[in-house]
């Protein structure tokens, strides 16, 4: 059977910022998350997620857009790949940062670990979509439909946090909300670490 390929197209998150910036405390660039993973590779165009590699502005490689108050733009993607095979289902999970579609005007360390903050939480997702997929009985006659419903309803609850992050942090300009959900997002990443090795 041929391999079917699930990937939700790019989603965009505008960042704005209004005020002149602070110091941050070093908390957003040492942020190490120790665990091992499985080979994934990143390319000219796309970061996998590693909890080991994080964002820097050189990443931002995409145009910046005219004619708004945005002052960064990350773009990641979640993504399933599946076939069956002698009567066997395997899969492959993404989760990636693309380079040339996002950017960023304003290029201080506050700014990149919000930007940082919305990969991590389509990562959180990735591992959320790999539990799924491993509680998920194989159904032969409904496979395909089955594996776009829990890929959609995992795609669904991902952008529901990504709103809510945007929303309560109005684009990072909350400071005090912002670090709520720093502190939230690293939470959410350790307790979904037993997924992170998808394949």
């Amino acid at each position: 059977m041929n391999l079917i390929r699930l990937s939700l197209l790019a989603t965009i998150f505008i960042t704005t910022f209004s005020g002149s910036p602070k110091p941050v405390h070093s908390w957003f660039t040492t942020l190490p998350h120790k665990m091992s993973y499985h080979f994934r590779f990143e390319d000219d165009e796309m970061i996998p997620w590693l909890g080991v590699r994080r964002l820097s502005w050189e990443d931002f490689q995409g145009e910046p857009k005219k004619n708004t108050d945005a002052v960064a733009s990350t773009s990641t993607s979640l993504g399933i790949s599946y076939q069956v095979k002698n009567g066997e289902l395997t899969y492959r999970i993404t989760c990636n940062f693309s380079k040339i579609k996002s950017w960023g005007t304003l290029r201080t360390d506050y700014i990149l670990a919000h930007e940082q903050a919305h990969f991590d939480i389509t990562e959180i997702y990735a591992r959320k979509l790999y539990e799924a997929m491993q509680q998920y009985q194989f159904n032969r006659k409904t496979f395909k439909k089955d594996i776009n419903q829990i890929y959609q309803e995992i795609v669904k609850q991902k952008e529901q946090m990504q709103a809510q992050y945007d929303g309560e942090t109005d684009h990072s300009r909350k400071r005090k909300i912002q670090y709520d959900w720093f502190e939230k997002i690293d939470q959410l990443l350790e307790e979904t670490a037993p997924f992170a090795q998808y394949p």
